[in-house]
C-alpha cells in the first residue's frame, strides 16, 4: 500500500483501512455508472463514481472516526479538565477533604486495649478524654477537653484526712483526682443509641437471623445519641480492669489505682460465663468501685495509691477515654463479634469526627461528627507561632475540614509518587525518596531540594520523644536470664549491631545512637561523657565511639561461643530474629541485620511476619530477638522506664515486650515514678540506667528525628510528639489544590496523536487507491 515517505507503518496498524482487491472486486456492488440525468434546462449533468460495497463504507467511516479522536486528543489538552489520574471521584472536588495514607490495619480501635501509634491517629480524633495537649505550646501543656478544668490533688493520709499540698511523700496513702466535665457534650449518631417511642432501645436484643445478616453497622439505619456523663468515664475505667478485654496497662493501673486488682477479681467472679463463642454483656455499672466513684451527673473522682503526679498525664489518653454501656451491649450479642461489629471496628465517641467507612483493606473514613460539641483553635502559643502563621486561624471554629480519608499503601514507591502527583496531602519522607526531598548544609542542616521548594512544599523537623531498640527476651533460655553467660552474650551483640551505621544507611541520618531508655527532651536523659554507655561505647575526642568489633568476640568467647560456635554442637549459634515486615522494602534491612549478626559468628534466621502476628509473639513471649520503639504517651522518664519494670512485663499484660525482672531496678522505680523532678530524682534514674545498661535486656537503638512534607495548601501543622488529636486544627484550601493537581498530571498525550496521524496518514492512500480503482472499472 502507497506509504507517506519516511514512515513505515505497521501491518498491525493498518489493518482494515483499505480493502482487498478481491474483496471489492467479489463482493455484489451497485456503481453510480455514467448516466445522463435529466435536469431542469435540459442539461446532463455526470454523477460522480462511487464504491458503495460494506468494506469502502467501513473504510470511510473508520477514517472519519480516527479525524475525530485526533480532533479531541488536541482539545482535552488545554480544556482544563481534571487530571484524569485522579484516584477520587469528581465529585469530592473542591471539597474540605483531607488525604492521607496507613500501610497496615489498625488492630485495636478499642481504647481499652489499643496502644500503638498506628491505632492512635484514628482513635484520637473519635475518642475524647478528659484533658488534651495545648496543640502550640512548648513544653508541653495539659488543658481541658471535655473536663470543665484541669484536676487538683489531693492528699489523704492512711485515714482518709486530709493532708497539706507539701506533704512528704510517705505520708500521702491516696491521692484524690476530682473531675468535673463540661454538660451538653454528645456523642455521634449511632445505633446503639436508638430508641422508640417508649424509649427502648431497637438493637439491644436482636434476634440471632437478624444479626447473621448483618454486614456492616449501616444495616442498622436507625441512630440516636445521647449525653455524655460522668458514669462513662468510670465505666470505661472499669473496662480497664477487665480480665478478658486484656489491657495493655491493667497491671500498671492495678499498682496505681486505689482496689484495681480486687476490682478485676470482683468482675471475674459477677460477670458470666462465655456461651456460644461469644460472652453475654455485663453490665459494669452495677460493680461497685471505690477507685473510680460518680459524684454525680457531671463529676467523676479517681483515687490512686499514694501519690503519682503522671496521672494527669493519662487523663489526656484514650485509655480514659468515655464508653457507653449502650455500646457494649449492642456489640455483645450473640453473633455480633462474627461479623467483625465489634468496638475495635466501629467506635462510639463525642470527638470532632467519626469512623464512616472502615474497609482496611481499601480505605478508612473519617467524618465531622455532626453532634460535636464545639471547640476553638488556640488564640496563643508560642512567640515564634504567630510570625509563622500558626495564630491566623484563632478563635475558629473547629474542626475546619468535613472528612479525612485514609487509602491502604503498602508500598512506599506509591505513597511517594501520589504525594508528589497531589493526591495525599503530607507525607514523611522514606529512605528512597530522601535525597529527592531533602538536601543538608554546610552546617548540617536540613532543607528541601529545588524540586520540593518549586512545588510549594513545607518541611517540619522535629526530635522525636521516642527510642527504637532492640530487645532480648530474658524469658528465653537462650538469650535471656540473669546469668554471666547470657549477659556478655547480649553486650557483645549490642557492640556489634552498629546502629550508628544503621542511621546512616536506613534512616538518612535522621537519629543519634541511644545511650538509654530516656530520649533527649525528657528529665533524666544525660549528655555528652556522663551520658555515654560505656558497655559498648568509649569517649574519644569529645564523642561518643563504638567499641570494636575484636571486644564483641572476645566477650563470645567469655559466654562460651568462641568464634560464634554452640559449644553443644559445634555449629554456628542461631538466634531468631522477630520482625514486622511490611514487605519488599525491609529486604536490605534484615540483610544488614544479619551481616551485623555474622561478624561475631551468630547465624541469624529471620522469622518475619506482619505486625498484628508480631504483637501476638511479643505478648505470648515466643519471640526471641526482636525490633520495637516506644513513644511517649507523657513527657516524664517514669514513661519509658516503667518499659523495663518487672511487673508491667509483656508476659503478664504489660508493656515490658523484654521481660526483664531486676528488684533492684523495680525497687528504684517505685521510688522514682512519684517524685518530683530534681537532684534526688535524677540520681536513681543514673542508677536505674545503670543496671540496664549492665544487664543489657535492650540494645539501645537510636532516637528518631522525624521529618515530614507537606503541600501548600494544608496549614495549621506542627510536630506535636505528644497530642494525637491534630486532625481537628487542620485547614485546607481545596481550590488551590486542584489547580495544583490539574498543572502537576497533565496527560502526555504526543504518542497517541503521533500513534493516530500514522493511522490517518495510512488511510488517506488506501482511499486514493480504492477511487482509482473504481474510475478504471468505470471505464
Amino acid at each position: 500500500m502507497s506509504q507517506p515517505p519516511g514512515v513505515r507503518l505497521s501491518p498491525m496498524l493498518t489493518r482494515g483501512l483499505a480493502p482487498k482487491a478481491s474483496e471489492c472486486d467479489d463482493a455484489p456492488v451497485q456503481r453510480t455508472r455514467h448516466l445522463t440525468e435529466s435536469r431542469p434546462g435540459g442539461k446532463a449533468s455526470r454523477a460522480p463514481l462511487r464504491c458503495r460495497c460494506e468494506h469502502c463504507a467501513q473504510l470511510a467511516r473508520t477514517s472519519g472516526r480516527l479525524l475525530l479522536a485526533l480532533g479531541l486528543l488536541l482539545t482535552l489538552t488545554g480544556c482544563g479538565e481534571p487530571p484524569w489520574n485522579n484516584p477520587y471521584p469528581a465529585a469530592q472536588a473542591g471539597q474540605q477533604i483531607l488525604y492521607s495514607a496507613f500501610n497496615e490495619r489498625p488492630k485495636h480501635l478499642d481504647p481499652v486495649r489499643s496502644y500503638s501509634a498506628n491505632e492512635y491517629g484514628f482513635l484520637a480524633q473519635i475518642y475524647e478524654p478528659p484533658l488534651q495537649y495545648h496543640f502550640l505550646k512548648r513544653p508541653y501543656t495539659l488543658i481541658p477537653l471535655t473536663a470543665a478544668e484541669i484536676p487538683t490533688e489531693r492528699f489523704l493520709d492512711a485515714d482518709g484526712d486530709p493532708l497539706p499540698d507539701d506533704a512528704p511523700i510517705d505520708a500521702i496513702a491516696t491521692t484524690e483526682y476530682l473531675i468535673r466535665i463540661r454538660p451538653g457534650i454528645l456523642y455521634q449518631p449511632h445505633p446503639a443509641f436508638a430508641t422508640d417511642a417508649d424509649g427502648r432501645h431497637l438493637y439491644h436484643a436482636l434476634p440471632r437471623r437478624q444479626i447473621a445478616r448483618l454486614r456492616t453497622l449501616d444495616d442498622l439505619p436507625e441512630t440516636g445519641t445521647r449525653e455524655l456523663t460522668s458514669a462513662d468515664y468510670v465505666y470505661q475505667i472499669k473496662r480497664l480492669a477487665t480480665p478478658w478485654l486484656h489491657s495493655p496497662i491493667a497491671g500498671l493501673m492495678g499498682t496505681h489505682i486505689q482496689g484495681f486488682s480486687e476490682l478485676a477479681e470482683r468482675i471475674s467472679a459477677a460477670a458470666p460465663s462465655v456461651g456460644n463463642g461469644q460472652r453475654p454483656f455485663f453490665d459494669l455499672n452495677q460493680v461497685p468501685f471505690d477507685g473510680a466513684e460518680v459524684i454525680d451527673r457531671y463529676s467523676y473522682v479517681v483515687r490512686v495509691n499514694g501519690r503519682y503526679p503522671q496521672f494527669l498525664y493519662w487523663l489526656a489518653m484514650p485509655f480514659f477515654a468515655p464508653m457507653p454501656w449502650e455500646a457494649e451491649a449492642l456489640y455483645a450479642q450473640p453473633g455480633m463479634a462474627a461479623n467483625n461489629l465489634v468496638l475495635d471496628w466501629y467506635p462510639v465517641g463525642t470527638g470532632p469526627f467519626m469512623l464512616t467507612e472502615n474497609n482496611p483493606n481499601l480505605r478508612m473514613t473519617l467524618t465531622r461528627n455532626p453532634n460535636f460539641h464545639g471547640e476553638s483553635y488556640p488564640t496563643e502559643g508560642m512567640p515564634e507561632d504567630a510570625a509563622a502563621g500558626l495564630l491566623a486561624d484563632a478563635g475558629t471554629a473547629l474542626p475546619m475540614i468535613d472528612q479525612a480519608i485514609f487509602s491502604l499503601e503498602k508500598e512506599n514507591i506509591p505513597y511517594w509518587n501520589k504525594f508528589l502527583q497531589g493526591f495525599y496531602d503530607s507525607s514523611g519522607i522514606t529512605s528512597d525518596a530522601f535525597d529527592q526531598a531533602v538536601q543538608f548544609d554546610a552546617e548540617g542542616n536540613a532543607g528541601l531540594t529545588p524540586e520540593m521548594r518549586e512545588r510549594g512544599i513545607a518541611l517540619f523537623t522535629a526530635v522525636d520523644t521516642s527510642i527504637f531498640y532492640m530487645g532480648f527476651n530474658m524469658a528465653d533460655p537462650l538469650i535471656g536470664g540473669d546469668s554471666e553467660r547470657a549477659r556478655l552474650l547480649r553486650r557483645a551483640i549490642s557492640i556489634a549491631v552498629d546502629f550508628d551505621e544503621f542511621i546512616s544507611i536506613f534512616r538518612n541520618g535522621r537519629g543519634a545512637a541511644a545511650h538509654g531508655p530516656i530520649p533527649p527532651g525528657i528529665f533524666g536523659h544525660r549528655e555528652g561523657a556522663a551520658g555515654i554507655n560505656s558497655y559498648v561505647f568509649d569517649w574519644q575526642g569529645g564523642r561518643a565511639v563504638r567499641r570494636d568489633i575484636e571486644e564483641a568476640r572476645a566477650l563470645m568467647t567469655q559466654a562460651g561461643y568462641r568464634d560464634g560456635r554452640d559449644p553443644a554442637s559445634g555449629r554456628p549459634l542461631t538466634i531468631y530474629f522477630e520482625f514486622a515486615d511490611a514487605g519488599p522494602d525491609s529486604r536490605p534491612l534484615l540483610n544488614w541485620m544479619r551481616r551485623q549478626f555474622a561478624r561475631i559468628g551468630i547465624e541469624l534466621v529471620v522469622r518475619a511476619t506482619d505486625y498484628n502476628r508480631f504483637q501476638e509473639k511479643m505478648r505470648k513471649g515466643t519471640g526471641q530477638v526482636f525490633m520495637w520503639g516506644w513513644n511517649a504517651d507523657y513527657p516524664d522518664p517514669e514513661n519509658f522506664l516503667f518499659l523495663l519494670y518487672g511487673p508491667n512485663a509483656k508476659l503478664d499484660g504489660g508493656e515490658n515486650a523484654a521481660n526483664y525482672r531486676n528488684p533492684e531496678f523495680d525497687t528504684r522505680f517505685e521510688r522514682m515514678k512519684n517524685m518530683d523532678d530534681g537532684p534526688e530524682r535524677q540520681a536513681i534514674i543514673d542508677e536505674m540506667v545503670e543496671l540496664v545498661r549492665r544487664d543489657a535486656p535492650w540494645s539501645f537503638g537510636f532516637y528518631p528525628k522525624s521529618f515530614s512534607l507537606h503541600h501548600q495548601w494544608l496549614y495549621n501543622v506542627k510536630p506535636n510528639q505528644m497530642a494525637n488529636n491534630t486532625l481537628k486544627y487542620r485547614r485546607l484550601d481545596p481550590a488551590l489544590r486542584e489547580e495544583l493537581r490539574t498543572a502537576w498530571n497533565q496527560p502526555v498525550i504526543w504518542p497517541l496523536g503521533a500513534l493516530l496521524a500514522l493511522l490517518v496518514a495510512g488511510a488517506v492512500p488506501a482511499i486514493g487507491v480504492a477511487r482509482r480503482r473504481e474510475r478504471s472499472r468505470a471505464r
